[in-house]
């Protein structure tokens, strides 16, 4: 696998600092689903702890994480620690103990102890993050997705991947074969239960949806697979936008 040796260290790095309290650490997202781009895309970890970390261990691994991070791909790390009671109990949205990704660095630059004092709460995207995790995951270190994951509530799968997509009109513009590839596969889960990839999304929609918008689509397939940015029209991708904000919302009542 692409990154092998990273995610290697990432794995002996946790293990060392969390002990007998780390229970598994996950890969999930473009890595797990086949569709990796060095030049586009992160790599996306769930790590579960029995019960809790102290802000000493938290310090260590984001310090560990910050250094890793510099042998990532240009988008970098992207991680959770979540508690094992809220993966085998389902909670949404779902608690977590620690989240880390490019965005954040210089937060953790400026102040280290606000960072780990303050980087924790709920986040709805993590009911889409295991959704994924039991479709396509693998386990780099630890106990088996089964034994760990419970099913994530349709409803609540719903309305994560909802809040992913709900201004999509808006960041369209700012990037559009992320934003026209996750319309896809949203619209592939509401209308064919699928938990697809941001590829196979694009794929299915040009069998599925209008032909309307399938050069559109076709072309920021092949921007993703390609790993090249995508100029849009402005008018075009409202309008592909707005429309299929209409058919998913449609699907979801």
């Amino acid at each position: 696998m692409l990154y092998q040796g990273l995610l290697d260290e990432i794995v002996e790095q946790s293990r060392q600092i969390f002990g007998e309290e780390l229970i598994g650490v996950y890969l999930h997202g473009s890595m797990a689903m086949g569709c990796f781009h060095a030049d586009k895309s992160d790599i996306d970890l769930i790590f579960v702890i029995r019960d809790r970390i102290t802000d000493t261990q938290k310090l260590r691994f984001m310090n560990c994480i910050i250094d890793l991070n510099k042998t990532a791909p240009s988008k970098g790390i992207e991680l959770s620690i979540v508690k094992q009671k809220d993966c085998k109990h389902f909670v949404y949205p779902t608690p977590f103990e620690l989240h880390f990704s490019n965005a954040h660095q210089q937060w953790f630059a400026d102040n280290p102890a606000d960072y780990i004092q303050k980087m924790k709460g709920t986040d709805k995207d993590l009911a889409a993050h295991f959704k994924v995790i039991k479709s396509y995951g693998v386990v780099l270190y630890g106990a088996n997705i089964n034994d760990i994951f419970a099913d994530v509530p349709g409803n609540d799968y719903i309305d994560s991947i909802w809040n992913d997509i709900r201004e999509a009109g808006e960041d369209i513009l700012e990037n559009p074969v992320y934003i026209i590839l996750n319309l896809c596969r949203v619209a592939a889960f509401l209308k064919d239960d699928l938990v697809l990839s941001k590829k196979q999304g694009g794929e299915w929609a040009i069998n599925h949806l209008s032909s309307k918008y399938h050069v559109l689509i076709s072309r920021a397939l092949q921007s993703y697979i390609d790993g090249e940015d995508m100029e849009i029209d402005n008018r075009e991708g409202k309008e592909f936008a707005d429309d299929m904000i209409s058919l998913i919302k449609s699907m979801m009542s």
